[in-house]
């Protein structure tokens, strides 16, 4: 039997697919980060399973025991408290254990933070970068702002809601004009999304909110030394070619954002 990968959902309980349901209804065994907080989505559905704790702290004892198991033909679900495990979540020692002994490992999809407050966030392109949990300090902070700088992608980002006004702060200095949504609580009963640059964001969360709290970093807009393409881009347009396609054919040739060169080449006319 294969692995089973199982996302969960990230807040409201009723985000959860009908084939998740019924792999953690048939499985012999389901790992999950807390028993108690898993135990509380299966009782929401009325499904009785037999849990075994699988977090950071136990990881490689519980894949030890994990793998034989499932040479031995026993079905296992894998779960985190949220979201799909394996992305900043326990289960990529699993993943990659079962995957090297040569058995199977499906994954079954469902909530994920990540992409749901990049959508909410109006900042959405066809390219994102999702950098994990920010760190802490503000030297750790500043230099990932210059790193980030010169991207015309979207960034997504995990920040704990006690540190998310010092974050602001530290973005309003190194990336004022960027755009901003902080989303706090999604799918939950007090969700937020919350859009602006960081200084207005500042106004809404100059204290700490409560909840879990996702941020999404618009891209960097066109510079000058974009103007090569942006120019390249308005002679492909006389010429009769869609705006659209031409900013794609510019945007390949140099490497640069088509999204941004496009609302750059729309702003330039």
């Amino acid at each position: 039997m294969p692995l089973a990968i199982c996302a969960t959902p990230i807040g409201n309980l009723e985000d959860v697919t009908l084939r998740v349901l019924r792999e953690l209804g048939e499985a012999d065994l389901v790992l999950c980060e807390d028993t108690r907080h898993t135990r509380g989505l299966l009782e929401r559905h009325g499904i009785r399973a037999r849990l075994l704790s699988y977090h950071r702290h136990n990881e490689a004892k519980r894949v030890q025991e994990v793998v034989p198991r499932l040479e031995a033909g026993e079905q296992i679900a894998l779960v985190s408290d949220a979201g799909l495990p394996g992305i900043n979540d326990p289960g990529a020692r699993l993943i990659t254990a079962a995957l090297e002994a040569g058995l199977p490992v499906t994954v079954l999809p469902g909530p994920s933070a990540v992409e749901t407050a990049l959508v909410a966030s109006g900042l959405a392109g066809e390219r994102f970068l999702f950098v994990g949990y920010l760190p802490r300090g503000e030297r750790a902070l500043a230099a990932l702002w210059a790193e980030l700088a010169g991207s015309a992608d979207p960034v997504v980002a995990f920040q704990s809601a006690q540190r998310l006004p010092a974050t602001l702060r530290s973005i309003a200095t190194a990336l004022p004009e960027r755009r901003l949504a902080v989303c706090r609580e999604l799918t939950k009963v007090f969700e937020e999304v919350a859009r602006g640059t960081a200084a207005e964001l500042l106004e809404r969360f100059s204290e700490a909110p409560k909840g879990e709290v996702t941020l999404v970093i618009g891209g960097g807009v066109a510079t000058a030394d974009e103007g090569p393409a942006l120019a390249a881009v308005r002679e492909l347009v006389g010429a009769g070619v869609p705006r659209r396609q031409a900013a794609d054919v510019v945007a390949r040739l140099l490497s640069l954002s088509r999204n941004t060169l496009y609302r750059e080449s729309l702003q330039s006319d």
